[in-house]
């Protein structure tokens, strides 16, 4: 937390704004706005919600194709299957682990030869690390198709200058508890064109129509978020360009113990076009040149109580996907084999930090 959370907070309690609506969710959204410079946001109580109330505008039906990026959290790919619809996933590309715009080709060309166009496109910024979003904007626009932006992971990043999740026709944002800020619970849908966010606004309020009486003409769904975890999220924003500091500060710090371990690479800006906020740090090893597994690094870090993880399981590899179209040449599947992401929140401590290096350093030299 940065300090001030608790003032909006306080002062949603002495205004009695506790449901979905008030100040601070308006306030919220200003913030989202200002910070990204989107026209429109509407603040929800999940990033997941804010996907699904996107595929919903996008028109995604049962039986419809939308092409996913495969190396993500399976929130990326859920409000797919929550419509009916059928995923197709797409490989990354080795530069920055996010869709490969050459299978997203291949891809799109598979679904009409099938004789239905995707509804869709949702890349997905892995890590914070902004993917090459010329190249697949190019491929969607050659084929008249929206992209949804999954920034979840991203908030803070660009490219070229510009924001992540302001380059589709939609994007999304996370504020769950482990993302860069938080609102314990939270996310939100970002667009430039206000229908998109007015509709968005509408369904996630049970999608109740203007009358003085309760009037339903659409299916609707408890997707807003409160008033008080929109103040959270005001005190947050205060902070949000600090905490994308301290991420990249953290990257910078195992680049000077780890950089020029053959063997060993990190998720990197491919050049100045790319600004990450470094959400997580994440590495790959190659075992056969450093003798090491990253499950055998994973395990001597354990042995410390200190907790890393592997990078996200392919969602093509998934069980609950495993009958789902996917197209690639197996760059994901080889990340997840080899990829770990290291310890990388924003109040890492200086014994902490001492702590992780000391078993990295120790465990490099043995091997």
């Amino acid at each position: 937390m940065g300090g001030s959370e608790l003032g909006y907070v306080n002062e949603a309690y002495r205004s009695n704004w506790v449901a979905p609506l008030g100040p601070n969710i308006d306030g919220f959204e200003k913030d989202i706005e200002y910070f990204t410079k989107a026209n429109h946001a509407a603040v929800l109580n999940s990033g997941t919600a804010a996907l699904h109330l996107a595929l919903i505008l996008a028109d995604v039906k049962p039986g419809d194709y939308v092409i996913c990026q495969s190396m993500t959290f399976s929130a990326s790919a859920n409000p797919i299957a929550y419509l009916g619809a059928i995923p197709v996933f797409v490989d990354s590309e080795p530069e920055t682990w996010n869709m490969s715009p050459e299978y997203l080709d291949e891809a799109i060309r598979f679904c009409i030869s099938e004789g239905k166009k995707p509804k869709a496109i949702i890349p997905v910024y892995l890590y914070g690390m902004p993917a090459k979003i010329d190249e697949i904007m190019a491929v969607a626009q050659k084929y008249d198709i929206p992209i949804i932006e999954d920034a979840a992971e991203s908030l803070g990043s660009t490219y070229q200058g510009k924001a992540t999740g302001t380059f589709g026709s939609m994007g999304i944002l996370s504020f769950n508890g482990n993302k860069i800020i938080t609102t314990s619970s939270g996310g939100a849908l970002i667009s430039e064109n206000a229908e998109h966010i007015d509709k968005a606004r509408f369904l996630a309020t049970q999608a109740r129509d203007i009358a003085p009486h309760y009037q339903h003409s659409e299916i609707g769904y408890n997707y807003r978020m409160s008033n008080i975890l929109a103040g959270i999220g005001r005190g947050q924003m205060e902070v949000l360009s600090e905490r994308v500091e301290q991420r990249r500060e953290i990257n910078r710090w195992y680049r000077s113990i780890l950089e020029g371990i053959e063997g060993l690479e990190f998720q990197a800006e491919p050049d100045s076009d790319y600004y990450s906020n470094f959400w997580l740090t994440a590495i790959t090893i190659n075992p056969e040149k450093i003798g090491i597994t990253r499950e055998e690094l994973r395990l001597k870090l354990l042995e410390e109580d200190i907790e890393a993880r592997p990078l996200w399981k392919p969602m093509h590899l998934q069980p609950v996907f495993e009958s789902s179209p996917y197209f690639g040449s197996g760059v994901s599947d080889k990340l997840f084999l080899q990829g770990l992401c290291l310890p990388s929140g924003s109040n890492l401590t200086a014994v902490q930090k001492a702590r992780i290096e000391e078993v990295l350093v120790r465990t490099f030299i043995e091997h």
